[in-house]
């Protein structure tokens, strides 16, 4: 669904994220080893931002698209604080740092699509900020024992108190009431990010925004298939299938067209 011309950036910033993401998460590596990989990557963005990009793949794609099309510095400046913390922080106290983890984790891309798009508003941004967020809170509420599995608890410190249930009992993947009810409150977090985008996008841009309302409908439909499941998130990977997928981007494509200014 991406127009040709754009293909090439969202290509290269695809590149450059999931590699840092994987310095972050994936193989062997020791933290200091991440950390510096994550470094080089900072590094690569001083040098882009000199005019000398590095020559080894994704740089030279990245500076391009970059230069190209205007792309903020910063907001992949923000990526890697984000993946920097992902080797380093492993709980989090409250639902607001969790948050903050978000905005640069997760919000970066839907602006950088915006800045693509020719798109980007104040009001476009907020949207955007919070469709992403929400996709990254329903993430971590599947994805719990994974992320436990690599040492890290997103579920606020704060909300494991006020619902009873322990890091002990998430070790041993222990599903009974109180896991419930702290997963429902999650979830209704989630669900709060997807209406405080709906307010906020301006009629007019959507158009500009219908790819982000598609992945919005795609996790607000597995968001409603993990809550009819009860949480039950322990030993189970929740995906929809290809045709469901389909169906969702028919239905909210012809959704979109409905809404297009004429």
């Amino acid at each position: 669904m991406v127009p040709a011309a754009l293909r090439p950036a969202v290509g290269a910033i695809y590149r450059f994220a999931r590699n840092a993401d994987d310095f972050a998460d994936e193989g062997p590596l020791s933290p200091e080893a991440r950390l510096a990989a994550l470094d080089g990557y900072e590094r690569a963005l001083d040098a882009i931002a000199a005019g000398t990009p590095p020559a080894e793949s994704p740089f030279p794609q990245l500076a391009a698209a970059i230069r190209r099309h205007g792309l903020p510095l910063q907001l992949f400046r923000d990526l890697l604080s984000a993946f920097r913390q992902d080797v380093v922080t492993t709980r989090y106290p409250t639902f607001e740092r969790v948050v903050d983890y978000c905005r640069r984790s997760a919000n970066p891309i839907g602006r950088l699509m915006l800045e693509l798009y020719g798109a980007h508003t104040e009001a476009n941004g907020r949207a955007s900020d919070a469709i992403c967020t929400a996709l990254q809170l329903i993430n971590f509420w599947q994805d719990v024992e994974l992320d436990f599995a690599k040492g890290r608890i997103y579920l606020p410190q704060e909300d494991l108190v006020r619902f009873h249930y322990s890091e002990t009992e998430l070790a041993k993947q222990q599903y009974n009431e109180h896991f419930v009810r702290l997963m429902e409150f999650e979830a209704s977090r989630a669900r709060e990010f997807f209406s405080r985008a709906v307010a906020e996008l301006p009629p007019e841009d959507r158009r500009a925004m219908a790819p982000a309302e598609i992945m919005a409908s795609i996790y607000r439909a597995l968001l409603r298939r993990i809550e009819l499941d009860k949480f039950r998130v322990f030993g189970k990977e929740y995906r929809l299938s290809k045709p469901e997928k389909a169906g969702r981007i028919t239905a909210q494509l012809f959704k979109s067209f409905l809404n297009w200014p004429r």
